[in-house]
């Protein structure tokens, strides 16, 4: 499981800013409207990060345990240029930062390690031959 599905720290933490454009269908903005307020006169903020404490209102979490993002497709910019800690080879001090005052360790390269499947998953069938595939299962009986 991505290790951001169990945290939700920097939507929980950061000002979200970006330009009006983002929010701005008629030029190709993808941001829903109705989640932000105006910042300044060029940028928005997602609503619930504009003050501290920062909470975006599109994050649906339990900071971490499970986290998600309801316009993840339709995020800002901003939101998109955060890379977790070690995703693509190196530290995210924002992501560190943010995990750290949720009380979280940071992310580590062994937090990106795909699980090894089980030596069950592994075994060869008796009476197999090495190079043979295990057999499929049996089809269901039809109704």
């Amino acid at each position: 499981m991505h290790p951001c599905l169990s945290c939700g720290a920097c939507c929980a933490l950061y000002r979200v800013a970006f330009h009006w454009l983002e929010a701005a269908p008629e030029y190709g903005g993808r941001v829903p409207a109705a989640l932000t307020e105006p910042l300044d006169g060029h940028r928005l903020v997602m609503k619930g990060t504009k003050h501290r404490p920062a909470r975006c209102v599109a994050l649906e979490a339990d900071i971490g345990r499970h986290a998600r993002c309801t316009i993840h497709a339709d995020r800002p910019g901003v939101c998109r240029e955060v890379a977790p800690s070690w995703e693509f080879g190196a530290v995210s001090p924002q992501c560190d930062r943010a995990r750290l005052a949720h009380g979280m360790l940071a992310l580590t390269p062994a937090d990106w390690t795909r699980p090894v499947l089980p030596a069950t998953a592994m075994t060869v069938h008796a009476g197999s031959n090495d190079d043979d595939p295990p057999p499929l299962p049996a089809a269901p009986a039809a109704a």
